[in-house]
């Protein structure tokens, strides 16, 4: 669990970086959720966007992939949201206490 502190580091982070995974009107499949796990592995921080045809708001989508890849929800604006988990090889951000 992050604190308030490192969702707020977490967000000026993510301010810069574009969105790596796109969800399309075919929904969160497998594929999508295997992408967004290898992502979260190599860079530990991943803005994800959804496409006009996906009907779903991003906080659902992102509190329903929460469980299966043990992420962390950083922040939800207009269609993306961002996700943040820890990197078990390849640790590059260091989170404030």
């Amino acid at each position: 669990m992050i604190t308030s502190k490192q969702r707020s580091f977490l967000k000026g982070l993510a301010h810069d970086i574009e969105p790596t995974v796109y969800i399309g009107k075919a929904g969160l499949t497998e594929n999508v959720i295997k992408e967004i796990d290898m992502c979260l592995e190599a860079r530990e921080l991943v803005k994800v966007k959804l496409q006009e045809g996906f009907d779903v708001k991003p906080k659902d989508v992102a509190n329903s992939l929460l469980e299966p890849l043990k992420a962390e929800f950083v922040q939800a604006i207009g269609r993306k949201f961002t996700l943040y988990r820890a990197s078990k090889e390849n640790k590059q951000i260091i989170l404030p206490r």
